[in-house]
């Protein structure tokens, strides 16, 4: 028999290191693998979710899910499986373990409008509500090497915001967590997608057919603004996915981890010359939570730069760009005060105007040298909270004054 050449064991090696292959992750003695398989289930208007440790298993301890039992149930695995109340405690194996679960994804709010919604056709909804929020115990030093996987229906196909593998397979990877689990939103079925690259960002926007969603308008108009929002935030994500339908989805927006959801019945500029789509691209930018006191901050600055971009893009005039301050300044009179729980409306419209005059008092007092990007850019960095003495620190470092 002919012994095998020095190049091909070369090229052997080299494919066994490659992503998406066997022998890429099991060379890694640090890392435990996740996989999350998604069985689509639409004529429940549900899913089912099996969590098994592909490797490494008995890296890992326990976990604690955070479920809402009147949204996942049907609990089962190998090991030892404990449901009391909205807690499931899972205790994994060292080999062969694996968790499955139901869970329900259609939702809706209060006004009777959806937020999540699985049709015979598609679905889209958050992939957050695939996983429940979770603690966890493995080995110190070690971190989770994370897929995603989805088991549709003929015909259906999939969009969300994470790198797919040639295998299909998605790869799972936020660097501030060390297990991860999907978030961000996603859409499935019989669905349509436009693709492009700005800046050093790969931007999706994907929808279910037939939802009157102009897939090259949404992508003209992020073409010509998000390089904006990049000069402001640096760190803005590599990939971003924007999702839409029409009703009874939301008739709004909302922001996720890389992702947003528009109505595809919203302005990209409203009657007011502020932006929804910018807002929420804002909030995906900073993936910011605000703590106690401090959500006018967020919500503040989401609206600011809706304004600011607009106008630094040229996409509004200055005479429109005064016109919205003075509108949100007469809005923002109906605030009492800044230090509500949860900022909206008037709160909102007035942080706007005292970021406004924040902003000019950093310029003046550094001479030009710094502005209010340099507080939002900070804030984003930040891995905890938003709060007001953190924001009143970083004003007065700015501005070298208090």
């Amino acid at each position: 028999m002919r012994q095998p050449s020095a190049l091909f064991l070369v090229l052997l090696s080299l494919a066994l290191l490659l992503p998406g292959t066997p022998g890429a992750s099991a060379a890694d003695p640090d890392t435990f693998g996740v996989l999350y398989t998604v069985f689509m289930k639409p004529e429940t208007e549900s899913a089912v979710v099996k969590i098994r440790l592909s490797r490494n298993a008995d890296m890992v301890d326990w976990l604690k899910l955070r479920a809402d039992p009147g949204r996942y149930s049907h609990f089962t695995g190998t090991g030892e499986v404990v449901v009391q109340d909205d807690e499931v405690r899972w205790t994994p194996p060292a080999e062969d373990a694996w968790l499955q679960y139901r869970v329900k994804l259609t939702s809706k709010r209060s006004n009777g409008q959806y937020d999540g919604m699985v049709t015979p056709q598609w679905a889209l909804f958050r992939a957050d509500d695939l996983v429940p929020p979770f603690h966890s115990s493995f080995q110190d030093f070690t971190r989770a090497s994370v897929k995603l996987q989805f088991r549709l229906p003929e015909g259906w196909s999939v969009e969300t915001r994470y790198p797919r593998y040639t295998s299909g397979r998605f790869k799972v990877d936020d660097p501030r967590r060390s297990f991860d689990r999907p978030t961000g939103w996603l859409v499935m079925g019989e669905i349509g997608s436009r693709r492009t690259r700005i800046g050093s960002s790969r931007v999706t926007v994907a929808a279910p057919v037939g939802q009157g969603v102009h897939y090259l308008d949404i992508l003209a108009f992020l073409r010509w603004t998000v390089p904006y929002v990049q000069e402001v935030f640096p760190a803005f994500p590599e990939r971003l996915l924007l999702v839409s339908g029409g009703d009874p989805l939301w008739r709004g927006a909302l922001s996720a981890p890389g992702s947003l959801y528009v109505h595809s019945d919203r302005p990209m500029i409203s009657g007011n010359g502020t932006s929804t789509f910018i807002h929420e691209l804002i909030h995906v930018a900073m993936r910011a939570r605000s703590g106690p006191g401090a959500d006018w901050i967020v919500e503040g600055l989401a609206e600011y730069y809706s304004l600011e971009i607009l106008r630094r893009s040229g996409a509004i005039s200055e005479t429109r760009y005064e016109k919205a301050q003075h509108e949100l300044a007469e809005w923002g009179k109906e605030a009492p005060r800044l230090d509500v729980a949860r900022a909206s409306g008037p709160v909102t419209a007035r942080a706007v105007g005292v970021l406004r005059d924040i902003d000019r008092e950093i310029r003046r007092n550094s001479g030009g040298a710094h502005s209010l990007d340099d507080v939002a850019r900070a804030l984003a960095a930040d891995e905890g909270p938003v709060t007001v003495p953190r924001f009143e620190e970083l004003v007065a470092q700015m501005s070298a004054a208090p």
